[in-house]
Order: C-alpha cells, then structure tokens, then sequence
C-alpha cells in the first residue's frame, strides 16, 4: 500500500512537458508566429494554385479529344466552332482565326493574308498560353525562398538560444531547448513548404508545355484549312455507326 502512495505521488509530481510546439512558439513571441504565419499563407496559396490549375489543364486536355471527333467532321469552321464549349481554348483559336480572315478582307492596304493570319492565331495562342501560366511564379518563388523565411526563423532561435545561455552562465537544457527547438521547426516548416512548392511547379509547367504544343498544332491546322478554302484540314476517323436498334419481341399468339 505504501508502495502504491509512493508512485502515485510520483506520478502526479511529474513535471509537464514544457518543450512542445506551442510551447516553443510562444517563446518565440511575435517573430516566430509571423513567420509561422508567412510560410502557412505560402503553403496554402500553393495548394490552391496546385488544384485549380491542375483542373483546368484537365478540362483543356479533355476538350481536346472533343477536337479530335466532332470538330474536324464540320463542313465549315462555324459550323465546328459552334459544337466546342463556348468557353473553350480551342473555340477561342477558331474564333479568332474566322475574324482575322473577315478583318483581312476590310483591308485597304495589301496585305499578305498568311503573315495576318498567322500573327493572328499566334496572339490568340499567346493569350492562352498566359492565361494558364498564371499563378506559376507564386509557386516559383514559394519554392526559392520558402526555406530562406524558414532560416531567418532559425537564425532568431538559436540567436535566442545563445542570449539565454549567457545569462544564465550556462548552457543548461532548460536554458537552449525551447530556443533550439523553435529554430528546428522553422527549418522543418520552411522545407515542408518549399518542397512541394518545386514539384507542383515542375509537374504543372510540363502539362502547360504539352497543351501549349496541342494548341500549336491545332492553330497550323486552322491556318491551313482557313488558307486553302477548307480543302486542307486533318484525317479524322469515321464517325463509329449507330447502333441498330433492337428489334421489338413477337406479340404472342
């Protein structure tokens, strides 16, 4: 019984952890909650960008496949316009190409249609092209100097760290741990941000290199259909056959 006293007073006389997190942070005072609260407006912002640039890749790279089986089987660039989404990239270079060769023929001046409507198709490629390299460079520079906010959040630490060790005259654990500990986690942090700052780039910056030579392609082909009257445009597959229809059951007898 006396035994069981003993542990149990043990126990509840047991210090509390006082090295934690929170902890750390809050020895840190402002400092280190801002620059906790610059790498999460970092981090967040690069998830942000990360999904919604990667769903509008996505929906560029399916309406493509609409480009390949509907749009070239229309008898007129109208006519194949009309059957894109209305808010496609590639209804867009359509678009622009039709009106470049309605401009064109307002000219008074000569000029060479090919060079018009090639610069043409080049600006809408353009536009395009920057519209879906928005939010990259936030991404870039998250990954360059997300580990250099989380470094100067280090630098205080230990810089704090060595402050408590001179006036206490030594270097005692009670003294360095929560200064160290809070420099270690703005390391931890500021890597944690970076990382995946660099690869949401990286991955996102070679799907808008592919779209970018779909969307090249796809111009040239306008151009070629547009300068020879329709009479130049790509192979397309047949369109697959309807399915007969099932043949409805005998009425019986």
């Amino acid at each position: 019984m006396f035994t069981v006293d003993l542990l149990t007073a043990a126990a509840g006389a047991a210090p509390q952890n006082k090295f934690g997190f929170w902890e750390a942070m809050e020895q840190g005072g402002a400092i280190a909650w801002t620059t906790l609260a610059i790498l999460a407006i970092m981090l967040f912002g690069s998830l942000f960008i990360l999904f919604t640039k990667y769903l509008e890749q996505g929906k560029i790279l399916k309406q493509y496949e609409g480009v390949k089986t509907t749009f070239w089987r229309a008898a007129s660039l109208k006519e194949g316009a009309a059957k894109l989404e209305k808010d496609s990239a590639w209804r867009q270079i359509v678009e622009d190409g039709i009106a470049a060769e309605e401009q064109h023929g307002k000219m008074v001046t000569e000029t060479d249609a090919h060079d018009w409507l090639y610069g043409s198709l080049a600006r809408s490629e353009a536009s395009i092209n920057s519209y879906l390299a928005k939010g990259l460079p936030w991404l870039a520079t998250t990954g360059a100097t997300a580990p250099f906010v989380g470094l100067f959040g280090t630098v205080v630490g230990i810089y704090r760290a060595l402050i408590n060790i001179g006036i206490a005259g030594s270097a005692s654990i009670d003294k360095v741990a929560g200064p160290v500990g809070e420099a270690l986690i703005m390391t931890a942090i500021g890597l944690l941000v970076a990382v995946p700052a660099v690869l949401a780039y990286n991955y996102l910056q070679a799907r808008n290199k592919r779209i970018a030579e779909l969307l090249t392609g796809f111009s040239t082909d306008v151009l070629a259909y547009i300068n020879s009257k329709g009479a130049v445009k790509p192979a397309v597959a047949a369109a697959p056959a309807a399915k007969p229809a099932a043949a409805a059951p005998a009425a019986k007898a």
